[in-house]
């Protein structure tokens, strides 16, 4: 004989389905919205005001790129206090 589930169980698993595609597609709908209208204007005002958030335009001069260290010198006694 073949088990059948029972009628509510049916329900609730079919619901199941239905309801994850669509959390699928709040999901797509909200992360669109959100790089749209969010993302979007920050990005562009940053790019209109030529911000260099990453402070990369030294890279393109000549020389090294390195910048010297604000800290202070190296001492034993700070080595072996980590934290």
């Amino acid at each position: 004989m073949m088990d059948r589930k029972p009628f509510g169980r049916r329900l609730y698993e079919g619901w199941l389905v239905i309801a994850g595609r669509f959390a699928h597609v709040q999901t797509l709908v909200i992360l669109s919205f959100f790089y749209a209208f969010m993302m979007g204007p920050f990005a562009s005002a940053i790019a209109l005001g030529r911000g260099d958030l990453l402070a990369k335009r030294g890279l393109r001069a000549p020389g090294s790129a390195w910048r010297e260290a604000e800290t202070t010198a190296p001492e034993i006694e700070r080595a072996r206090q980590q934290f």
